[in-house]
Order: structure tokens, then sequence, then C-alpha cells
């Protein structure tokens, strides 16, 4: 079952890009006492995510900023490939969350088993909105970026 509005986000450790190199993350302390939009994609580098979702963050960074305190980026890969893909995108204002393992993606109930294309265990492109860990928008896409996006997230907000 997935994550729903209403529901506390789970504690989890995951990894970021720091100056030297991954250190961890603990999301039980990134989410508290702040406004927060997550953002999670199946891949970074793959051209869904590249050419359509993670730009429109980039795009409309200063307005979301206006109105939370942080927007982080998860996807299931090693902080040096989210490092990597943060740069390619010019995405300095975005966390990159790396979720390796994808726990955070199975304890959101929203991973997406990629198996059958050779891609494992993914997340599901999605994007929520949680003020001190507690979901208060939550849009998740089968296809496309429609309940994902940006611009979706902002109406939100």
């Amino acid at each position: 079952m997935s994550i729903a509005v209403g529901d506390n986000l789970p504690s989890i450790t995951l990894k970021t890009n720091g100056p030297d190199g991954p250190q961890d993350l603990n999301t039980g302390d990134f989410f508290k006492g702040r406004k927060v939009v997550l953002f999670a994609v199946p891949g970074a580098f793959t051209p869904g995510c590249s050419n359509t979702h993670m730009p429109g963050f980039v795009i409309n960074a200063d307005a979301l900023l206006e109105k939370v305190d942080a927007i982080a980026c998860m996807a299931v890969n090693d902080a040096f490939v989210m490092g990597a893909w943060q740069k390619d995108q010019n995405a300095e204002r975005i966390t990159m969350l790396a979720d390796g393992n994808a726990e955070l993606a199975k304890a959101l109930g929203l991973e997406l088993d990629a198996t059958g294309g050779c891609m494992g265990i993914r997340s599901k492109r999605f994007a929520l909105i949680a003020n001190d860990g507690v979901v208060e928008y939550l849009g998740v896409d089968a296809k496309g970026v429609d309940k994902s996006s940006a611009d979706t997230v902002l109406k939100q907000l």
C-alpha cells in the first residue's frame, strides 16, 4: 500500500552528494520542521526524467523556494550518479537523494519493478509536498509527468 496524504514520511538513511563525496542523509531529520517538495524519478539520465521532469523543477526553483524550504529529487541510483546528474541539469538548488537500494521507494510503497527492462527495482515517478514530515500532497504518474510536474506542485502550494 502506498503512502497517502496525512501520513508521516518514514525515517530512512539515504546518500547525498557532499563536498567530499557521498554522505548520509536521514529523511526524518531532513523533513523535520520544514516544508519540502520531494519528487522522484525512475532513473537519473533517462530521457523523460532529464528532458521533462527535472527541467521543470530547475526552471521553477525560485517560485517553489518562495513557498517551501527545500526541493529534493530522489532516484534509485547511487550518490555519484545523482551528483553527476545534478551538475548536468544545473540543479544545484535541488537536494539529490540517492536511494540506491530502493529502501525509501519501498517504504513509501512507490517502488517500480523494472526488472523486465533489466533496470531492477526503481521508484515510480511521483511528487509530494511534506510539512514537518507529514504528506500534504501526493501525485503519482503511471505515464507522463502530469501529477508530479513542477507546475502541478506549484498549484498545490
